[in-house]
């Protein structure tokens, strides 16, 4: 039998928390796992010794890392104090990271355009999509041979993995947010 603070304990204790937190059945993740209810039921309990093929299984159908199953449990909240997240700074241009746990298959950036910067996007794997969405001033997306003038509030979505730029012709500072999404592959 599992001990409390066993491999195989935190691994079930991730697993329901994870399945719970998005309403779904056993039933309903074995399925996506591609795997036998009863396996999933038997990891759950903290009394199987998956595969490592298991765990990537499981992994891919939770979205999460193999890393993050096995993992002891985290508070249900941190904070991150201004600073501690990193910031790229290209051009002039700020790029600051707002994911501080990794989400497979997904970036979220805020960037701060200084007035009459330029910022050339670094193409993404094949597939990806991008939004991004203007907060505050008026900048220009340059893609696909296409551009697009952004006022706040704005979004265009386009195809990340093709050459894209960032440009602040204004006088004052722009603020954007891209949110990439990265193609599943299998």
């Amino acid at each position: 039998m599992a001990t409390d603070d066993s491999a195989a304990k935190r691994l079930g204790d991730n697993m329901r928390t994870l399945r719970e937190t998005r309403a779904l059945t056993q039933a309903q993740m074995s399925k996506l796992a591609g795997l036998p209810r009863a396996t999933w039921s038997n990891l759950e309990t903290g009394m199987g010794n998956p595969t490592l093929s298991v765990l990537h299984r499981v992994a891919s159908a939770l979205q999460v890392s193999i890393e993050e199953l096995i993992a002891p449990p985290r508070g249900g909240a941190r904070h991150y104090p201004k600073g501690s997240l990193p910031v790229r700074a290209r051009g002039g241009v700020e790029v600051w990271r707002l994911l501080p746990d990794p989400i497979p298959g997904m970036e979220l950036d805020r960037m701060t355009f200084p007035p009459s910067s330029h910022l050339t996007g670094i193409p993404h794997t094949p597939g990806a999509r991008e939004y991004l969405v203007c907060e505050s001033g008026e900048f220009t997306l340059h893609a696909g041979g296409e551009q697009w003038h952004l006022k706040p509030g704005d979004v265009v979505a386009f195809r990340g993995d093709q050459r894209h730029s960032y440009l602040n012709r204004g006088r004052s500072v722009a603020v954007g947010y891209s949110v990439v999404v990265l193609a599943r592959v299998g």
